[in-house]
């Protein structure tokens, strides 16, 4: 059920290690094209520093707005490897993570945050190269008062996310992969990657993506015509 309150799961099932291995060797637009254009997070989930990159598995977290309880409880539930994902019960951009939190999770062997509310401290968590994707940045403290969740499926910008998920993240945004298809994506991403290093290749060597895509015949069919020069395209108008 998502969005239940009062439950903190110790133990979950990760996506196997094989996989979110070989998933952390693509970015966050090719996983995403892998998995048929699904599982992205909502566009306004973005780098607190540019040149994060993480591949791990979630350990979910359910929150109430402006209040980052669970925050400290889902550090005991992170094991080497893991991102922590943080939704809210409603709409929310207090800093509920800054550096204190962030040393925590560390210690815990954490990868990374994504957090569909504020964080702040931004500047310590630079520096100690902790990355987070947040909806903002913004310096408002929060309170321990409301119990929420974790480890159990929570809605993050727009996608659902379950323990144990891969979470990839990097200067595009975040994607989910369900650890039930971690690896099929794994091997369909890398099948595009493969092919997308041959069409860069053709590309770089001078040919034009209408003729690597095989694009002519349909954008004839749809009616593009090409004239030689202006003098042509003005013949024409003129019928």
């Amino acid at each position: 059920m998502i969005g239940q309150s009062g439950i903190a799961v110790k133990n979950v099932v990760r996506a196997d290690a094989a996989s979110v291995a070989e998933l952390a060797k693509y970015g966050v637009a090719t996983v995403h094209e892998a998995m048929g254009r699904s599982g992205l997070l909502s566009p306004y989930m973005r780098p607190i520093f540019p040149g994060a990159k993480v591949c791990g598995t979630a350990v979910t977290i359910f929150a109430h707005p402006g209040d980052n309880w669970m925050l400290h409880v889902a550090a005991e539930m992170l094991r080497p490897g893991d991102v922590a994902v943080l939704g809210t019960s409603s709409d929310n951009a207090d800093g509920m993570f800054g550096d204190l939190l962030a040393t925590s999770f560390r210690a815990r062997g954490a990868l990374g945050l994504v957090i569909d509310a504020g964080c702040r401290d931004a500047a310590e968590l630079r520096e100690m190269g902790f990355p987070v994707w947040s909806k903002a940045v913004h310096a408002k403290g929060t309170v321990k008062a409301t119990v929420g969740s974790v480890n159990t499926p929570i809605m993050c910008a727009g996608a659902l996310v379950n323990p144990g998920d891969v979470v990839i993240a990097d200067d595009d945004g975040v994607v989910i992969v369900p650890k039930s298809l971690a690896p099929r994506v794994a091997a369909a991403a890398g099948q595009r990657e493969t092919k997308e290093t041959a069409t860069r290749r053709r590309l770089a060597a001078g040919e034009l993506g209408l003729d690597v895509y095989g694009m002519r015949d349909a954008l004839a069919k749809a009616g593009l015509k090409y004239f030689a020069d202006e003098a042509a395209f003005e013949e024409e108008s003129r019928k």
